[in-house]
């Protein structure tokens, strides 16, 4: 299991990668065509865009995301229609 620090709903968050399974474990990060709150104290709506772009957009397509709460989706769907973080 990998730990990826994705800071930008929390400056501490960090999402999980389960490589053998290509699984990812996505907390507050990523959801199915949305992303985590930014609004709270200590979040950042371009260090989040930045931890999705630079992090998780950058695993496999055919990788499943688990968000901490909702349906899951996969890396490739998200980079296709996720309206509020593009490639």
């Amino acid at each position: 299991m990998n730990v990826l620090h994705t800071p930008g709903h929390t400056p501490g968050s960090i999402s999980l990668f389960i490589p053998a399974e290509k699984k990812l474990i996505a907390g507050d990060t990523l959801f199915r065509g949305s992303v985590g709150r930014t609004d709270l104290p200590g979040g950042d709506s371009r260090a989040i865009a930045n931890s999705i772009r630079g992090k998780l957009y950058t695993l496999p397509d055919d990788t499943i995301v688990t968000p901490g709460h909702g349906e899951e989706t996969s890396i490739g769907r998200e980079k296709a229609s996720n309206p509020f973080v593009r490639p």
